[in-house]
């Protein structure tokens, strides 16, 4: 039978392979660019200013990229974008990096280039998170939405093993979710499911050889497709406990997504039955229990599975647990607060869910 739906895509250019930021060049010719602002961490600073060179036309790099994209930060990135005055941003690294560039595109409606090192997929979006107020806000616009993607897998070979886990499993969670969103349709679930089988294989390949290009090259691949689906389907419960966590509580963010994974799963285990065949046979076994495939990975791959790993303190779970429920996103299952404060204490111990 037919399911009518309503698919949100967005064009961009997608470049993948060993040697594709020699691309980089050609890329910003074809976007017409002539002055280019570089954002990054400072970490990735000296590396950022090795890509400048290769440059004909007018390039700097601004390395003040953070984990938080906080009203500080937003004014130093736009203030320095206006002076510069840029008209291309070039984000390099992961999701601090882009979150630089996306809050300067935001305002100055210039176009983003995205050299991906990381596998969580959020170059994919036109979302970003951003505090204002003090507050953790989700901003939405079609400006933040880089023009191209460069994945070469040469770039991530030296990534940490434990910043890879992570950052791949919360690109797994936004193709997961995307089965449990409010606009989940045909595309975004092809995607999802193909993503994760593509990241069910490559991160035991990284966990047991982190130099393996191929492993590498499949990750970034399988971010791309995980991330793809963030658009169109919309966010869920899931989303709103990790940006609860992050937000309020400091937990990493893509430690977060990575240990409430299979719980989030597992609290809607009975509301979305096919929506978990199709996670579970992406996994290998569509007759197996997703959430706890979704663990088992973890635990394979050395990534975490309890919050109080992070510094959580057990005695503010119910306080988490109030602050979810409160105008809480979509979700196939109700959200409430009993269920919810018990789906935390199990990720606080790191249980393993249970059918």
């Amino acid at each position: 039978m037919m399911q009518p739906f309503t698919y949100v895509g967005h064009p961009c250019r997608v470049l993948l392979g060993p040697g594709k930021i020699e691309s980089l060049p050609r890329e910003i010719n074809y976007l017409g660019a002539s002055r280019v602002l570089f954002c990054c961490t400072p970490g990735r600073k000296e590396r950022a200013l090795q890509l400048v060179a290769t440059l004909d036309g007018s390039a700097e790099v601004c390395s003040i990229a953070n984990t938080i994209v906080s009203e500080e930060l937003v004014h130093r990135g736009r203030s320095r974008a206006r002076e510069f005055a840029a008209n291309c941003l070039v984000s390099f690294g992961g999701g601090s990096a882009l979150g630089l560039a996306k809050s300067i595109a935001l305002e100055m409606d210039i176009p983003i280039i995205a050299i991906v090192t990381t596998y969580a997929g959020s170059e994919t979006s036109e979302l970003q998170g951003m505090f204002e107020g003090g507050k953790r806000v989700l901003k939405r616009s079609s400006r933040m939405q880089p023009r191209t993607i460069i994945y070469d897998p040469a770039l991530s070979v030296g990534l940490p093993l434990e910043t890879s886990i992570r950052s791949a499993v919360n690109a797994m969670a936004h193709a997961a979710c995307s089965f449990l969103g409010e606009n989940h349709n045909p595309v975004t679930s092809l995607l999802a499911e193909e993503g994760l089988r593509v990241m069910k294989s490559a991160l035991p390949r990284i966990a047991d050889n982190p130099g393996d290009i191929d492993a590498r090259g499949d990750a970034l691949y399988g971010a791309w497709l995980c991330g793809s689906t963030l658009n169109s389907a919309g966010t869920v419960l899931h989303h709103k406990i990790v940006h609860v966590l992050a937000g309020y509580f400091k937990v990493p963010h893509a430690f977060a997504h990575t240990v409430i994974l299979p719980h989030s799963l597992a609290y809607n285990r009975s509301a979305a039955p096919e929506a978990m065949k199709r996670i579970a046979r992406a996994f290998g076994d569509e007759t197996a229990d997703a959430a706890g495939q979704t663990f088992d990975l973890l635990t394979r791959t050395g990534a975490p599975t309890a919050l109080k790993d992070a510094g959580m303190p057990s005695d503010v779970l119910s306080e988490a647990a109030k602050l979810i429920t409160t105008d809480p996103y979509f979700n196939p299952r109700p959200v409430e607060y009993g269920p919810v404060r018990q789906t935390l204490e199990d990720a606080w111990f790191g249980r393993r869910p249970t059918v």
